[in-house]
């Protein structure tokens, strides 16, 4: 039987550090729940800002149209319904469902494929999908029937409208979706133009300006370690996204074999190499998402091929028998201190 680990972030120990030399800025502090995971947000008070209240029930509809929009978990949401649609049969969706969709069929030519927004069968038969039940180890023949009901070929987007022509075609936005959240909330706040912020979905991240005593903003990236958290990395970046991707937290296990929930719509199978973590910048967080996601499916040299290809800012921390091993890509190595 299956044993699942939950509750992943594949970020820890934000540092939200005031310095007390002169009287700094107030920052808001905001957290919740969205998403099946939580938030935290840190913002420098403004004159323009709302008082907390009135910001935080912005920020919780926000995420709500999110979730409402693109949740699996959730029979009504968009997705739901375009998933439970029938074939040839379009559907009207959200500028944002449109938006975030647009993105997953843009990332999946720039990944190779790595990147696959159909993969909902394959997740759902690995049991990482809505109804987690544990499972046994799926067979050959049972993968490939999955892989047939994937496939970015089956999926047409025209303005707004959604279409598929394979009934069994499931859409998952998952690997972007929170990243997606994050960018809602970037935008709610910069309508009221602070000074600073940070906002935190799920362990995807957008920082903008500074803190209140004009330092910037520090984050760190965990040490990819099973069983205790640590530091690997901190890092102060400004006015981007980031994402951090790994496979260290949810995974099941059968027979003593491990089986990650980051699956490879390729070839159906978890990932089975020795990339732990992959931490993505990029001016939007959606993006960062996802090519963090598709860089953990990749592997090492591939991701840093990958990134250097389209300039990205990513790091890299690969298992080795004794501990490991940290990678940057050209345009992260200017975010690591000397």
């Amino acid at each position: 039987m299956f044993k699942a680990l939950v509750n992943w972030l594949a970020l820890i120990g934000l540092a939200f550090f005031i310095s007390a030399c002169s009287k700094p800025a107030e920052i808001i502090s905001l957290s919740g729940q969205t998403m099946g995971t939580t938030y935290h947000i840190k913002v420098v008070k403004s004159a323009m800002l709302p008082d907390a209240i009135t910001l935080q029930a912005e920020i919780d509809l926000a995420l709500e149209q999110v979730n409402d929009a693109m949740s699996t978990y959730r029979p009504q949401s968009e997705l739901s319904r375009f998933n439970a649609a029938a074939v040839d049969t379009p559907l009207t969706v959200s500028d944002d469902v449109a938006k975030v969709v647009k993105a997953g069929l843009d990332l999946y030519q720039k990944t190779g494929g790595a990147l696959d927004i159909t993969i909902g069968p394959l997740v759902n038969l690995w049991g990482f999908g809505p109804d987690k039940k544990p499972i046994t180890v799926p067979s050959e023949n049972d993968i490939k029937a999955a892989k047939t009901l994937t496939g970015l070929a089956s999926l047409t987007l025209e303005g707004n409208q959604l279409s598929k022509s394979n009934a069994g075609l499931y859409v998952d936005l998952s690997a972007i979706a929170k990243g997606f959240g994050v960018d809602k909330v970037a935008a709610v706040l910069d309508q009221y133009q602070p000074i600073g912020y940070l906002v935190e979905v799920g362990g995807e991240i957008s920082l903008h300006g500074t803190k209140g005593d004009g330092s910037l903003w520090r984050v760190a990236i965990e040490k990819p370690n099973e069983l205790s958290r640590a530091v690997q990395q901190v890092i102060s970046p400004k006015n981007i996204g980031m994402a951090t991707s790994g496979d260290y937290r949810i995974y099941h296990e059968e027979d003593g074999k491990r089986f990650s929930h980051l699956i490879d719509p390729r070839t159906g199978f978890p990932i089975d190499h020795r990339l732990a973590s992959v931490t993505v910048l990029h001016p939007q967080s959606m993006i960062a998402d996802g090519y963090a996601t598709a860089m953990m499916v990749l592997g090492t040299q591939a991701s840093l091929e990958l990134a250097n290809r389209e300039q990205l800012a990513i790091m890299l921390i690969e298992k080795q028998d004794d501990g490991f091993k940290v990678f940057y890509s050209d345009a992260f190595k200017p975010y690591v201190a000397p």
